[in-house]
């Protein structure tokens, strides 16, 4: 579960071989105490919540990043190293 990158206290990670529970290329956010899946696609919540100000910043991030998302996307599927991406600044 390795850490893609922090900012304005939230977490983002992406898990390894991580297609079973959900099939759509997506990463974990996390802060404080709530957690969230967002789909790098389209940068919705699939599963959980986080408070709507830090949604909108993953959602920000996700956008500036989708890129470099996917192409993390892929070498997790197949059990390689990510690479970090920027924060948001």
């Amino acid at each position: 579960m390795p850490i893609v990158t922090m900012f304005y206290g939230l977490i983002i990670r992406m898990y390894y071989f991580d297609t079973d529970q959900h099939h759509l290329p997506h990463i974990h956010a996390e802060y404080a105490d709530d957690n969230a899946v967002f789909n790098i696609e389209d940068g919705e919540i699939v599963t959980g919540k986080l408070p709507k100000n830090k949604t909108r910043l993953v959602q920000a991030w996700i956008e500036l990043h989708r890129e470099e998302l996917m192409a993390d996307w892929k070498l997790a599927c197949e059990g390689l190293d990510i690479f970090k991406i920027e924060p948001l600044k």
